[in-house]
């Protein structure tokens, strides 16, 4: 079987899977896990298969025309090289784990046919992302993930959160989603072609007519499919979906897209130096800002959402000074130790009882409690904080050392694009290494209240956890590998930001500690509250009823959340606002939906009371009119030979007055 038949096997299965699925899901029960688990594992299969053929070595390209398109053709196109292998591998690793764990997470949803098979959609979306060659392709899997995140993100739709976020992820990402299509067609047009082998051999011969206009608004797209400021307010919201979902999407497809988009056309962007910088704004932005807000929340999928958005933060970070290795790099590093981070969280949410909501200064007991979920998030937190020899510090460190290179003009990019990136990458370290710090410290050593134990957990969902936990671990050794995949680059970190990040990432560690330590010994006079059992079941259970009762982790606690809270006393009158996201929601109402409400109003206002009235007025007047002539209409023989009598009387007399007139 050749390279391209496999290549084609690897989206096609999931979808088949999900077509199944759908179809006979309900009608055959028992047909529904392996279904769900068997095409997708199959793909990951395929796809590894895929990759050891490519080898990193020359990229695999096949087209066919499907149907003359005019000028520009559209064509069904493969182009795999490096990086589409392993981001393939990463997607069919990650969804292929989420199947699974959702097998026992969600073993009593009535409603799992349809999760699975969306799930399997997903998959099979972003698959076709990654292998297609043609963008007007590529833009059927954009699409495709954004009506599946919409669904999943909604899959508890009887709660009204779960119906909001689905809603809000759905017109955030179009928001973007409109630029970037008139983006792509622009780039079409200057280019001659949809094919990203010809558009860059296009590009590298100086055949681009407005690299900055189409590199922003193709920016556009990418800033609300990955999340970045100031389109990412869509992603903290969507933990009102299941868990897994959670992992999904910030690990391995939604969110990836638009990073590995940039990624593959990244010449594109490099013709505009203007376009690079604000990439660089963005992403600086988007580095700290989420660091800050992750530091202040309470709920540990809210957390771990603002986790993601920085760490997209450090991808298109490394994209603005332009090294798509390094991006690509810590895509790869970020989609292994951030499934395991919310894979871990399930299984907290299925242990505790608590629920998609759940706030970590309520938590108690959890480390005995709950073995797997402890040393395996333990691992993932220390990738995430960048602490060696993790996987995470040596993705890391290669973004920041690719900054580092262009802030010193040692590349294309812009210098400035170099600095705004290393300086909010170094302080994005130091704050990741507080949120993480202080969501371990409160999730397996708060003081929060005791909840009840729901016994031990099912192994498809704790297995799951130590296979993740691997490439957490042991992902970074690959960095003498991986240039030979990606454009030859090294990822070696440099000793410079390695001991600056570093450095950085221990003194956030230990100042959040230190503030732990302190307001715990507060707290402890502080007595918590009463509790009210909880009642147990699976983690998707558990999830729906949460979110439909508005109840707290742990049952009914009289009191207030547990004061050991180091954040609070770290970020100080910061705190208030970073918990609400600095209230950018509220401005985007302001600025946005007011204004266009206002305008409705007026809109409907000049419809109604003055578009209506000429409309009823042109109605009315010949309505009069039909009921005066309706009246001269008597029937009656008499009236008629007086009324012409009349009539020429009077005919005979203006005749006459103008012949006198005449005269």
């Amino acid at each position: 079987m050749t390279t391209t038949t496999l290549a084609v096997l690897v989206p096609l299965l999931p979808f088949l899977g999900a077509v199944a699925g759908l179809l006979l899901g309900r009608r055959v029960p028992g047909l529904v896990r392996p279904l769900a688990v068997l095409p997708t594992l199959t793909a990951l299969l395929l796809a590894v298969l895929v990759a050891v053929r490519q080898g990193g070595g020359r990229a695999v390209d096949a087209a066919t025309e499907l149907t003359p398109t005019g000028s520009v053709p559209v064509e069904l196109a493969l182009h795999i090289d490096g990086f589409a292998a392993l981001v393939a591998v990463l997607v069919g690793v990650v969804a292929s784990c989420v199947q699974i764990y959702s097998t026992g997470y969600l073993r009593e949803d009535p409603r799992y046919p349809s999760y699975a098979a969306l799930v399997s959609l997903f998959t099979s979306a972003m698959l076709l992302v990654v292998y297609s060659g043609d963008l007007m392709v590529l833009l059927v899997g954009w699409e495709i993930m954004g009506i599946c995140s919409y669904f999943l993100v909604g899959h508890y739709w009887e709660t009204p959160e779960a119906r909001a976020a689905s809603l809000k992820a759905f017109l955030v990402t179009k928001l973007g989603d409109v630029p970037f299509l008139i983006g792509l067609f622009a780039l079409a047009a200057d280019t001659g072609s949809f094919r990203v082998t010809t558009i860059l051999t296009r590009v590298a011969d100086g055949g681009l007519d407005h690299p900055t206009l189409i590199a922003l608004l193709l920016l556009a797209g990418v800033a609300g499919k990955s999340a970045q400021f100031p389109l990412h307010t869509w992603l903290p919201d969507a933990m009102a979906g299941p868990t897994p979902v959670s992992a999904l999407i910030h690990a391995a497809t939604m969110v990836a897209a638009g990073v590995y988009f940039v990624a593959r056309l990244l010449p594109v962007f490099a013709t505009s130096g203007a376009a690079l910088v604000v990439l660089a704004v963005m992403a600086a932005v988007t580095m700290a800002g989420s660091a800050v807000a992750a530091l202040a929340q309470d709920d540990i999928k809210r957390v771990l959402a603002y986790s993601t958005i920085g760490q997209l933060g450090y991808m298109t970070g490394a994209l603005a000074v332009g090294d798509r290795g390094a991006a690509v790099f810590h895509l790869l590093s970020h989609g292994a130790f951030k499934a395991l981070l919310f894979l871990a969280a399930g299984v907290i949410i299925h242990a505790a009882g608590t629920n998609s909501l759940a706030a970590m200064s309520r938590m108690k007991g959890l480390r005995d409690r709950v073995p797997d979920a402890y040393w395996t998030m333990t691992v993932a937190l220390l990738a995430l904080a960048a602490i060696p020899p993790f996987s995470g510090f040596f993705s890391k460190e290669a973004v920041l050392g690719a900054a580092e290179h262009a802030a010193t003009g040692h590349a294309v990019a812009p210098t400035a694009a170099g600095w705004i990136v290393l300086v909010a990458g170094l302080l994005a370290a130091l704050l990741t290494a507080a949120y993480a710090t202080r969501l371990w410290l409160l999730a397996f050593h708060g003081r929060g209240a005791e909840a009840p134990d729901h016994g031990r957990q099912p192994v498809a969902m704790t297995a799951v956890l130590w296979v993740l936990a691997i490439p957490s671990l042991a992902f970074g050794l690959s960095v003498g590998v991986l240039p030979d995949w990606f454009d030859g680059g090294s990822l070696t970190p440099t000793l410079t930001t390695s001991v600056l990040g570093t450095g950085l990432a221990l003194i956030g560690a230990l100042v959040t500690y230190g503030a732990w330590r302190h307001t715990t010994a507060l707290a402890a006079r502080v007595p918590m509250g009463a509790v009210a059992a909880s009642p147990g079941g699976d983690g998707g259970a558990v999830e729906a009823e949460a979110i439909a009762t508005h109840r707290p982790a742990y049952g009914d606690v009289a009191s207030a959340p547990d004061p050991a809270d180091p954040g609070r006393l770290l970020l100080g009158p910061v705190h208030r606002h970073a918990a609400a996201g600095f209230r950018l929601d509220a401005v985007y109402t302001a600025l946005f939906v007011r204004p266009v409400q206002a305008a409705a109003r007026l809109v409907r206002f000049l419809d109604r009371e003055v578009v209506d009235t000429y409309v009823r007025g042109a109605g009315t007047a010949p309505r009069w009119l039909g009921a005066a002539v309706r009246r001269a209409q008597t029937g009656n023989v008499q009236t008629y030979l007086s009324a012409l009598l009349a009539g020429t009387v009077v005919l005979a007399v203006a005749a006459v007055l103008v012949a006198t007139a005449g005269a």
